[in-house]
């Protein structure tokens, strides 16, 4: 039978003196169980247990010290943590696992930690695919606020109005919410084929973006994310990130980083 907690305030477990607290979902995050969203959906599931008690509200606070599982499996603290790039290729799901069997990028990338993809790319877009078990950095990677730049290469099935151009330029709405302001080109000589560059990393942005007015997305290819390119990298092969490439993302995602320490691991 699962006990819930029935205080209206966040719990405190203690596991020791001297230690400081932190929010269980990040913990969690950390470990590279999940991203801090997916970590609070397993919370309030009730499929986290610290201390051996199930906890079900999201504020809970812990120490390093207390003994986390999630359905039971004890979580490890202490995992390296792994960044890998994808150059994805059609046909695979940017999933962990699919309840339909199809492909997915774990069937391209091969690691021995638990990692998953940061954000998502429909099936039939390619590009840049970043894949890690850091939850912090995929969660602020993901997160509006942090304004990420993603770059797309869409080619439509007719050429795009200059005027159509221009709204998608400043904004426009779909499903009862405006777009940000982004950037546009449009190739001079093949004027169906468009780069974009938005900020906002919205479910099937891309494709809501141009049905709403009119136009098909034949084919989808992200060039960018984060200043990440797979420039040199074949469609279905991937990389581990560089240093460089690592301490570059986790400053553009607002992660404090000691350039000493960082470079002299």
């Amino acid at each position: 039978m699962k006990m819930k907690s029935k205080s209206n305030s966040a719990p405190f477990f203690k596991g020791g003196s001297g230690s400081s607290l932190i929010r269980l979902n990040k913990f969690l995050a950390d470990a590279g169980i999940a991203s801090r969203r997916k970590a609070d959906e397993l919370i309030k599931q009730g499929s986290v247990s610290v201390n051996n008690k199930i906890v079900i509200d999201l504020g809970t606070k812990i120490q390093h010290t207390d003994r986390v599982s999630v359905n039971g499996n004890p979580v490890k603290t202490e995992q390296k943590l792994v960044y890998i790039l994808l150059n994805k290729p059609k046909d695979y799901i940017t999933t962990t696992s699919d309840e339909k069997d199809r492909k997915t990028v774990l069937d391209i990338v091969k690691s021995s930690k638990r990692i998953y993809p940061v954000g998502r790319l429909d099936r039939n877009t390619t590009g840049v695919l970043l894949l890690t078990n850091d939850g912090e950095l995929a969660h602020k990677l993901t997160h509006p606020k942090f304004q990420i730049e993603r770059v797309y290469n869409v080619t439509l099935d007719k050429i795009l109005k200059p005027e159509d151009a221009q709204k998608i330029a400043l904004g426009i709405d779909i499903d009862d919410a405006k777009t940000a302001p982004c950037e546009l080109f449009i190739h001079p000589k093949n004027k169906s084929n468009v780069i974009i560059t938005l900020k906002e990393g919205k479910n099937h942005e891309v494709k809501r973006i141009f049905e709403k007015l009119g136009y098909l997305v034949k084919k989808l290819d992200r060039k960018y994310f984060a200043g990440l390119s797979v420039q040199g990298l074949a469609r279905g092969s991937y990389r581990h990130l560089s240093r460089h490439e690592l301490y570059k993302l986790k400053k553009m995602a607002g992660i404090y980083v000691d350039e000493k320490q960082f470079f002299l691991k």
